[in-house]
């Protein structure tokens, strides 16, 4: 019998479904996770079944005497200031995180990446490119030639991520937004869906529109997720 190290994912919305559906297509692939379910803290959630799969409870599940190994996880939720809370709580629990990475993904061998992050199917990185921990990105994203995605960003589906481009930490970049090359996005900003982005964007803002312009401003992320 082939052991496969067993995998949670963290949350149990839409997102987290399609992760789930990736990591099937990854063991279709070549065997590699043995996916027992979702944590999720939303009580309403805990029993159900979602495509095949229990949602097991919340992080209170980690502490069940029966898991006597180490359990992997990856945290499927799109918000990017809800990914870092829940990531910090599953690390206090003692879960490990591992990358998912589907395996349509064209992906160069100069790629440097942290872990914790999510690769959707059919999106193309290009060489020299560097993505932090925690990064999620969907289906269909090009991400061009020394482009650099810091830590807790989320690339929704369809994004052009041009040469040179750096999207700093706790970015949401909308979905079939563009960046044009050299482009630096400051942290915690959200770019709309749809933006075609010239300028550089300052952090905490929300920016939307061709060409792109900050239309408001938001508080210092990390005040929000003490």
């Amino acid at each position: 019998m082939i052991y496969l190290p067993k995998l949670v994912i963290i949350g149990a919305g839409g997102f987290a479904r399609e992760v789930a559906w990736l990591v099937e297509d990854i063991n279709k692939d070549k065997k590699q996770w043995d996916l027992i379910g979702f944590i999720d803290e939303n009580e309403a959630n805990h029993g159900k079944v979602l495509n095949g799969y229990p949602v097991l409870g919340g992080f209170d599940f980690l502490t069940n005497k029966s898991i006597n190994e180490q359990l992997y996880a990856v945290c499927a939720v799109g918000n990017s200031s809800a990914r870092l809370k829940l990531t910090k709580k599953a690390i206090h629990c003692g879960l490990k995180f591992t990358n998912v990475i589907h395996p349509s993904v064209k992906i160069s061998e100069h790629v440097k990446m942290g872990t914790g992050n999510i690769i959707c199917a059919h999106s193309i990185i290009s060489v020299n490119v560097f993505i932090g921990d925690h990064v999620s990105i969907n289906p269909r994203c090009g991400i061009g030639h020394d482009v650099v995605i810091e830590d807790f960003s989320t690339l929704y589906w369809d994004i052009n991520l041009s040469g040179n481009v750096r999207v700093n930490t706790g970015c949401e970049i909308g979905t079939k937004a563009t960046l044009i090359p050299g482009i630096t996005v400051g942290e915690w900003s959200i770019i709309g869906a749809g933006a075609v982005v010239v300028r550089d964007i300052p952090p905490h803002c929300t920016a939307v529109g061709v060409p792109a312009k900050p239309i408001k401003f938001h508080k210092d992320i990390h005040e929000q997720v003490e």
